[in-house]
């Protein structure tokens, strides 16, 4: 179900985090967690967000908000949870996507209102490697019965329950990448870190 054209807004943060070592959502970059960063991204988005996985409020968020239906399913037993609860059309981001901005959420929903009435998933897939980005997509509450037979069948991942003949692919060059950078180990926290520094010295220096 749309409505107006524009789909609901939802964070997931339900991730343990345990190859970062801690709680990715409470990273702060550039003065903001990562949690509060992908709200207010959403919000310029969608006429609702909702965050999946955790309650907000400890957090400092005023945000309505759902734990998982049924916990240890990963980010597709997030996404089933809430497409039951909201029944309409959800643009999902993951919460550890510091780097994701207002241009590729526009491309994102352009691309959403293009696809065939057919498709159930509309995501990113990098053109050399034909990756899907599965946590920066939009689903249908159609999509939701088949998430739930793939549980049944012991399947959690989403491009594994929902084929290519059920996406809308929006393709992007691997130049265009750098949105999808994600926080998933300490590695990735050191090369944020330093991209902050980096940013920061620029604009010190008047350079940005």
């Amino acid at each position: 179900m749309n409505r107006g054209g524009v789909p609901a807004g939802v964070v997931l943060a339900g991730g343990k985090s345990s190859r970062l070592g801690h709680d990715k959502a409470r990273i702060v970059f550039s003065g903001v967690s990562l949690l509060s960063r992908s709200v207010d991204l959403l919000k310029r988005h969608c006429d609702m967000v909702y965050v999946v996985g955790r309650l907000p409020e400890e957090h400092g968020l005023n945000v309505p908000s759902f734990l998982d239906d049924v916990p240890g399913r990963g980010p597709a037993g997030g996404i089933a949870t809430v497409l039951r609860r909201l029944n309409r059309s959800c643009l999902v981001v993951s919460c550890d996507l510091p780097l994701m901005d207002d241009r590729t959420l526009r491309r994102l929903k352009a691309g959403w209102r293009e696809k065939p009435k057919t498709a159930l998933m509309t995501t990113f897939q990098q053109e050399d490697t034909r990756y899907i980005e599965a946590l920066v997509a939009v689903y249908e509450p159609e999509a939701l019965p088949l998430l739930e037979q793939g549980f049944d069948q012991g399947l959690y991942q989403l491009n594994r329950i929902l084929t290519e003949p059920m996406r809308h692919h929006i393709p992007y060059p691997r130049s265009e990448a750098t949105p999808f950078f994600n926080v998933n180990h300490p590695a990735d926290l050191s090369m944020l870190r330093h991209l902050e520094t980096a940013a920061n010295g620029a604009w010190a220096g008047g350079t940005v």
